[in-house]
């Protein structure tokens, strides 16, 4: 990693900092530039995801997506996760720690719309910001497009009856607009425009040109990420400072959500045999929340001040500190998952080597 990379939790604390506090200092232009949007998709947040996720896109090989199929297991292991235990483990969580835990320090009129804030940041899987983590952990970015494509066409069907189911609701309303139009500013256009970039860059140059050009823009990818992180922090920093315990007991469920979802999946994928460049998305996917859809879907059904939205606006002040030491984790124990048992024997399998000892 560069000395950049190195030190980006120093940087995206001191992002969070500054925009809480200029949030703070100057709401009336956060204002401004938080209602720049269209179904509640923020057009400059859209825009910084742009610089953030086109560079990583432009390493995708559509030419090699077909040798996708062989990490068949990591994919397995992801759609498990974020389909059959992500969204029921958060409700456990928020029933136990909201719910009783916390109950006596929470508003009473509150406890069951802030339960139903976290059921609607677990149920919908990250669409963006994991193709960052997936680069800072040196993962296969065809997997990861993949996976993310699998994860989109999922939630189109599956993100109201698991939420309805989850909240008791016979019908849920879906923001489909902002669901639809978050899959098609965060994933169709990038793809589109990242391989177009890649396809002008192969034919100035070949290989070695991209390759450039690729370590040259990769600075622009985390410093949109700070900027987003501003951005975001500033839109919120009048709720963050008025309401810090109830912030504090909201996150510890879903700081526990994380870490035991990306867990799961990064443990799953080690008994399995998956690869480690794909077991390290494959966790962090599992682990990370769509949470653009989750604000948009608590403000449509509770309300803007509801204690919904403000559960999923501490989602989005938990998930990049927290995903960022998941993304260390699986960096770090490198060599303890390399060194596990079918990771050994499905790899000697697939090369055709024999087993060293």
């Amino acid at each position: 990693m560069s000395r950049f990379e190195r030190f980006l939790t120093v940087w995206v604390g001191l992002c969070i900092v500054a925009g809480v506090g200029l949030g703070h200092l100057f709401p009336t232009a956060f204002q401004a530039i938080g209602a720049a949007e269209i179904a509640r998709v923020n057009l400059p947040v859209a825009g910084l995801i742009w610089l953030m996720i086109v560079p990583m896109l432009m390493k995708v090989d559509f030419g090699a997506m077909r040798a996708v199929s062989r990490h068949w297991r990591g994919i397995g292991v992801t759609l498990f996760v974020n389909w059959a235990v992500k969204p029921f483990s958060m409700a456990a969580l928020g029933a136990i720690f909201v719910g009783w835990l916390f109950r006596p320090y929470l508003p009473a009129d509150q406890i069951d719309s802030y339960v139903a804030g976290l059921i609607l940041l677990a149920a919908a899987p990250c669409t963006a910001m994991v193709f960052v983590w997936s680069n800072l952990t040196r993962g296969e970015p065809n997997f990861t497009l993949s996976q993310v494509a699998v994860n989109d066409a999922i939630m189109i069907v599956a993100f109201a009856p698991i939420v309805g189911l989850l909240l008791g609701l016979s019908a849920i309303t879906v923001p489909w607009e902002t669901l639809l139009l978050s899959v098609g500013l965060y994933i169709v256009v990038p793809v589109v425009l990242a391989q177009l970039l890649r396809k002008a860059l192969l034919r100035r140059g070949g290989e070695a040109e991209l390759q450039r050009v690729l370590a040259r823009i990769g600075p622009v990818s985390l410093t949109a990420l700070l900027a987003t992180l501003v951005l975001l922090f500033g839109f919120q920093g009048e709720q963050i400072l008025s309401q810090p315990a109830i912030i504090a007991m909201l996150a510890v469920p879903i700081l526990i959500q994380v870490y035991l979802n990306a867990g799961l999946a990064y443990l799953l994928n080690r008994a399995t045999g998956e690869a480690h460049c794909v077991a390290g998305p494959s966790a962090l996917i599992g682990a990370s929340n769509f949470f653009e859809l989750a604000v948009a879907a608590a403000i449509s059904l509770f309300g803007f001040s509801s204690g919904a939205a403000l559960a999923t606006v501490v989602g989005v002040l938990v998930e990049v500190p927290v995903m960022l030491t998941v993304v260390a984790i699986v960096n770090r124990s490198r060599g303890w998952y390399e060194r596990g048992a079918a990771v050994r024997r499905v790899a000697v399998t697939e090369s055709g080597a024999p087993l060293s000892r």
